[in-house]
């Protein structure tokens, strides 16, 4: 048996991580360079990426930065179009672009209601789509979404958000079990809020943040790198048996 360095390694890998500007997305992208991974990064923000591929780089790891408008289906498909044709294949992918509009649902527009659907399940599903057939073809792949607490679990003012998360849950479900025979890990990760730069925006009123963090028990909010070990380790050969799951990391809050 392989000692555990060679279980949770990812040299030879090429991976496409989107949302990576910044927050968990940079945070997984910095720790899959660490575990030997090769990379495409894409964000919204040209200058943040570069700084993070940047990062990358100075650490020893092949990175390569696109540019992406996942609002758009045309955009989605671009982004994948693009990353085949530097990469040949895609090992992993890792969906963690997001957008969180939060509104009470009679307040909540339609223009953001649809963006939010675009960016956070429709793009995942054209990036997974047209990645898949590569990673059938080699008989190895793993597909991680970065989905959310509020997929799983109500909170108020969340109505596009977690119907958007509640449906990528079902979308992990659903080509786990049309790929799985392939040897293809399709999972998601279902995080507490994480102090990224959105996070601490939509959460820092006190008013806010206090009661949510009582209702936790380990009673704290999360860190990006808790996030991307853990889509560390589902990327990684150490997890080829874990598929379709739907995995909290939300410090107990959905178990009380």
């Amino acid at each position: 048996m392989a000692d555990w360095t060679e279980r949770f390694s990812l040299a030879g890998r090429m991976a496409l991580i989107t949302g990576a500007s910044d927050g968990i997305g940079a945070e997984i992208a910095r720790v899959y360079a660490d575990a030997g991974a090769s990379l495409i990064i894409s964000g919204r923000d040209a200058s943040k990426l570069s700084v993070v591929e940047e990062q990358i780089r100075d650490s020893g790891a092949e990175c390569r930065s696109l540019v992406s408008p996942l609002e758009t289906a045309e955009g989605a498909s671009m982004l994948a179009e693009e990353a085949l044709r530097f990469a040949g294949t895609i090992d992993i992918l890792v969906n963690s672009a997001g957008v969180a509009l939060i509104n009470p649902a009679t307040e909540l527009s339609i223009e953001d209601w649809d963006l939010t659907m675009a960016v956070n399940l429709r793009a995942p599903f054209i990036l997974a789509k047209m990645l898949a057939p590569g990673m059938i073809q080699q008989r190895w792949g793993k597909i991680i979404n970065i989905s959310s607490q509020t997929g799983v679990i109500a909170l108020a003012d969340h109505a596009a958000y977690a119907s958007s998360k509640g449906g990528l849950n079902a979308l992990t479900k659903s080509l786990m079990a049309e790929w799985a025979r392939h040897n293809i890990q399709v999972n998601a990760i279902c995080p507490t809020v994480v102090l990224t730069p959105m996070g601490e925006e939509i959460w820092s009123p006190e008013e806010k943040r206090r009661p949510f963090i009582e209702n936790t028990p380990l009673g704290r909010f999360g860190q990006p790198v808790e996030i991307a070990d853990l889509a560390l380790y589902l990327a990684s050969p150490a997890a080829e048996l874990v598929n379709g799951s739907t995995i909290m990391i939300d410090g107990g809050y959905s178990s009380v």
